[in-house]
């Protein structure tokens, strides 16, 4: 029987990837208490649903930074996809567009940003950092410029590579076929990648990511685009305010996955402080713990414009390419359809906090 939730497709796909890998996609950092109560948080807000309302055409339609995708429900970065397929990030941006809708593409992916773009015309991001080298940073966005991305996300966590323990354990590192593909093997960002075991990670980071990094960061990589910006990392709503003090297009609240800081809170309940204290000046988006159609309605109705969704994906890309990703977006959308029209909400833009009990 083929699956018929995203859950079913986690112990497919642990057969599949060598155990190494494995960890390395599944863990978090320290005793991963932020990578559960990531999931967790879901269960413990309860909906609140509305009857005797006209549901029999629900519309999933939104807008996202002046783009209209098919359903709020998009494709989080993820670096080294090539770990679970061989065609990686090429076949996750078919399955984006397949399904409509955007996929924010990993500075470290096993392809080149430009190899990404050629291989769907869906909606595409690219998520980066401000290296220590500006320089490096700089080329990039050219270089995404040039291949016609519509967005930047700037992930904003990691002045230093959190204690993955499981990696730590399994002494991991790239196999020797995989790079990281946007960098050359030798330069600032991309040097001695082959060789980086856990340790080894940690170390790279520490020399190329700058711990230095202030708000005057985004003003510069501002300087140097007009293409819009979004800040991936956002816990607090006092750096969503300073966020947009310094112009940015959005935000996406996250915790890199539970794999930075261990006992943070979970996404979805800093989320609404941090609607709140944007207002409609700025477009916050989500990711962390989205397993349920009902878990995205939840986040859309405390205030997110959309969900991006991280490892379902790389367990569908892992058991069936391209279409097990494809297929685990039509999961989420057929369960957010029904959702919506359970709890009698006929369009994603209506969904408020009136729909969770309080």
């Amino acid at each position: 029987m083929p699956p018929i939730n995203l859950m079913d497709y986690q112990p497919l796909a642990k057969q599949l990837i060598d155990r190494s890998a494995w960890d390395y996609i599944q863990g978090g950092s320290d005793d991963e208490i932020t990578l559960q109560a990531n999931q967790a948080a879901y269960t413990k807000l309860k909906l609140r649903p509305r009857v005797l309302v006209d549901v029999s055409q629900c519309t999933l339609e939104t807008s996202v930074l002046g783009q209209t995708i098919a359903m709020p429900i998009g494709i989080a970065p993820m670096g080294c996809q090539g770990l679970v397929h061989a065609e990686g990030e090429c076949a996750m941006a078919r399955a984006a567009e397949a399904a409509q809708t955007v996929m924010i593409a990993s500075a470290m992916a096993n392809y080149s940003l430009e190899a990404i773009a050629q291989a769907a015309n869906g909606p595409l991001w690219f998520q980066l950092y401000v290296y220590r080298e500006r320089q490096i940073t700089e080329a990039l966005v050219r270089r995404v410029e040039a291949a016609g991305y519509q967005a930047l996300v700037l992930t904003v966590d990691v002045p230093f590579l959190g204690r993955r323990e499981r990696d730590l354990r399994n002494g991991f590192a790239l196999p020797q076929h995989l790079h990281f593909a946007n960098f050359a093997p030798t330069d600032a960002a991309g040097q001695h990648q082959q060789t980086l075991g856990a340790s080894g990670i940690a170390t790279h980071a520490a020399g190329r990511f700058d711990a230095a990094l202030t708000w005057e960061a985004i003003d510069w990589l501002r300087s140097l685009t007009r293409l819009p910006i979004v800040l991936k990392g956002i816990l607090s709503a006092e750096d969503a305010q300073l966020a947009v003090q310094h112009g940015v297009d959005g935000l996406i609240v996250s915790n890199h996955g539970g794999r930075q800081l261990d006992t943070v809170a979970a996404t979805i309940e800093c989320l609404p402080a941090i609607v709140d204290a944007v207002g409609s000046t700025c477009e916050v988006y989500l990711d962390g713990g989205i397993r349920r159609g009902t878990d995205v309605l939840k986040a859309l109705a405390l205030g997110a414009k959309m969900v991006f969704v991280g490892r379902p994906l790389l367990w569908g890309l892992a058991v069936d390419g391209q279409q097990g990703a494809h297929h685990v977006l039509e999961l989420l959308r057929s369960e957010y359809s029904l959702a919506l029209g359970l709890i009698g909400c006929p369009h994603s833009h209506q969904l408020n906090r009136h729909y969770i009990s309080s």
